[in-house]
């Protein structure tokens, strides 16, 4: 079960910590075009929903996840304490450190967190991809 919610202005969809888990790119084919069809600009997962798998990055899981949000333009917000996996993985470390820097993917440790990101994005159109449309109207074909 998913609820669309509005957070400063940013439609988001929080997705509810019971439910399947999540352990490739077909688990999350109708919940991120779910959330493009509601007009969601973010999709929050619960970390618990996850499959094991997924914070291995030579699985390569988290990589089609992600790129599956891409694909539809909708933003992930992984919510929760993953430190157990962080702390025995520099290169997971490295991976939620650079999604956090971004703005695509982010992992976020609570709902005030994401409150606060999304507080600078506020508005309908706020989250990924925000600021495409303005860079493609000032795009100059030489």
């Amino acid at each position: 079960m998913s609820t669309l919610s509005t957070i400063h202005d940013v439609p988001v969809l929080l997705c509810d910590p019971e439910g399947e888990r999540i352990g490739g790119e077909r688990d999350v084919l109708d919940l991120v075009g779910n959330a493009a069809w509601q007009g969601a600009r973010w999709v929050v997962v619960p970390a618990g929903r996850f499959d094991e798998a997924f914070f291995r990055l030579s699985t390569r899981i988290a990589g089609d996840i992600v790129q599956k949000f891409v694909n539809y333009r909708v933003g992930l917000v992984v919510l929760g304490d993953i430190s157990r996996h962080t702390d025995t993985s520099t290169a997971l470390r490295d991976f939620v450190r650079e999604c956090n820097r971004g703005g695509q993917t982010w992992f976020l440790t609570d709902l005030e967190e994401l409150r606060e990101r999304l507080k600078s994005q506020a508005g309908p159109l706020a989250g990924p991809f925000r600021d495409r449309r303005a860079d493609t109207a000032s795009a100059r074909v030489d």
